[in-house]
């Protein structure tokens, strides 16, 4: 049982609602990545299948201009949400989706996005599944066609290619786990 509504799906879907429209694919991507979560929840144990579907409702909010502090979006959104008193757990796997470790590096932020631990989990797995097998308007995609679909979008050298280039292995082993949870088998 979520201890605050942020924790729940439609807090967080509440929170993400009033946040992302005006960001036209973002929004789509993220509803995308909420619907993917609720797929992979069985994944996961059942005590932290809410908080998936949660941290998938916001793992984008750090996009939103009025948020914008650091311009790392899981950052920036780590922070938000813990000024609202949100859970730490929650917190922390917004900071960390994705493998948010290697674009922090990349930007200097390493320190700033240190103050939130990351856990090693299968919410965490599962976060990062459904975000990287969601494409930027909503749709699925398979894993390699969405790293495909980001290092075409962002330029070679950039902090975003550079850093997914990096993460590649850890990125590819979390899906393939988040995945083989569902299916029993890896990806």
């Amino acid at each position: 049982m979520p201890s605050s509504p942020l924790e729940s799906p439609q807090g967080a879907a509440r929170l993400a609602r009033s946040l992302l429209p005006p960001l036209g694919d973002r929004w789509l991507h993220t509803q995308g990545v909420a619907k993917r979560a609720r797929e992979l929840s069985r994944s996961v144990p059942e005590a932290d299948r809410q908080l998936l579907v949660a941290a998938a409702w916001l793992h984008d909010i750090g996009y939103a201009p009025q948020l914008r502090d650091s311009g790392f979006h899981p950052l920036d959104g780590a922070r938000h949400l813990a000024s609202l008193g949100a859970d730490g757990r929650l917190v922390r796997l917004v900071a960390h989706h994705s493998g948010a470790v290697y674009e922090a590096r990349q930007r200097g932020l390493s320190a700033e996005l240190s103050v939130y631990e990351r856990e090693e989990s299968a919410v965490l797995d599962a976060l990062t599944c459904a975000d990287m097998t969601t494409g930027p308007a909503g749709h699925r995609l398979g894993f390699a066609e969405r790293i495909e679909e980001i290092l075409t979008r962002y330029a070679p050298g950039s902090e975003v290619h550079t850093a997914i280039s990096a993460a590649l292995p850890y990125l590819a082993a979390a899906v393939a786990r988040a995945d083989g949870g569902i299916t029993g088998q890896p990806m």
